[in-house]
């Protein structure tokens, strides 16, 4: 009998590490897919309440490359286009803002917050060396669309050696 309940122990615990693995495999293949869509907002000071409102959320981007442009995406309902900051430097694109709590009246009180509000960085690696000087962004729709004409590359040259 104690037997039977080694090896049922065992059993257990092969399928618990089983599990396990199962679940930080996921949380690993999230992480690389989406982690930099991650951002920490930094608080803001909205009263009483402030602790309900959470420090990390998702600004999700995409980057289309075009013959000539790389064309990046990112969702941002409810930030007014006066509130974006956008930088390159070198061959990152930076996307700094304040997404702003609007209260319909300053008396209510919320069950659920899923948003984050406050000051945001969004950096973006680009596959391609861009002209800063001819890169344009508009924001229709909560969506951020960024073109950025790649730069256009010198010919090759050989340099030989004396």
């Amino acid at each position: 009998m104690l037997d039977s309940l080694k090896e049922a122990g065992k059993s257990i615990g092969r399928e618990l590490t089983r599990a396990w693995e199962s679940l930080s495999d996921g949380w690993r293949e999230l992480l690389s897919r989406c982690g930099s869509a991650l951002v920490r907002y930094e608080r803001p000071k909205y009263g009483n309440d402030n602790d309900s409102f959470p420090y990390w959320g998702l600004i999700n981007a995409e980057v289309e490359e075009t013959a000539s442009d790389l064309v990046v995406r990112v969702e941002m309902p409810g930030v007014g286009k006066e509130n974006f900051s956008i930088q390159i430097v070198g061959n990152t694109l930076f996307i700094r803002g304040e997404k702003q709590l609007v209260r319909e009246n300053g008396g209510s009180t919320y069950h659920l917050v899923e948003r984050a509000y406050g000051s945001f960085e969004r950096t973006i690696a680009l596959p391609k060396n861009v002209d800063s000087e001819k890169s344009q962004a508009n924001y229709v729709d909560g969506v951020l669309a960024i073109r950025l004409p790649k730069a256009i590359s010198e010919t090759v040259r050989n340099i030989p050696v004396e």
